[in-house]
């Protein structure tokens, strides 16, 4: 990140320890996560046992190209939905999916009610509620343009030919 803050790996695949809750990250970087066969081979290592696999974005596509999201339900960022039939998976429009143990969740601002569903699965929808709270987490955005279904038709058109247009491609 930018502020010093970091996450460093203390292990490898080979020796990381069975997780209970695998999350996959999305970003930009989706697109050599889903060609890295160790990548892949460790997300169905880990999925064997996980009690939950989750994703926020493009994660999902990992999860996908790992096989574990065939025949589910699942959603990621709003400009790579089309992807997910690539593996076998059916997208479902909403900012957050559970399909038994997969929860998967769209674009990096539903990573909060992301959480708030996985606190709330793991440890009761009291405690997710507190939490909420907390942080204050009442959206009102300031405009409605925060999902292709109410965005303006030609903002949605420049993103897909100047940003999302170029990556889907490459990701296809």
């Amino acid at each position: 990140t930018d502020s010093g803050f970091a996450i460093l790996p203390s292990t490898n695949f080979a020796n990381c320890p069975q997780a209970d809750l695998l999350c996959v990250p999305g970003g930009f970087g989706t697109r050599d996560v889903i060609q890295d066969e160790a990548t892949l081979q460790f997300l169905r290592d880990q999925a064997t046992e996980a009690q939950y696999l989750t994703s926020v974005c493009t994660g999902s596509l990992a999860l996908g190209a790992a096989g574990l999201l065939q025949g589910k339900q699942a959603t990621c960022h709003w400009a790579y939905t089309s992807l997910l039939a690539k593996f076998g998976a059916t997208h479902e429009k909403a900012r957050v999916v559970k399909d038994g143990n997969i929860i998967t969740a769209g674009g990096v601002t539903s990573g909060i009610d992301f959480a708030l569903t996985v606190v709330a699965e793991i440890a009761g929808q009291e405690l997710a509620e507190s939490i909420q709270l907390s942080l204050e987490y009442d959206p009102h955005p300031p405009f409605n343009s925060g999902h292709p279904d109410v965005a303006d038709p030609a903002l949605l058109a420049l993103l897909h030919e100047q940003v999302y247009g170029k990556t889907v491609q490459n990701l296809a």
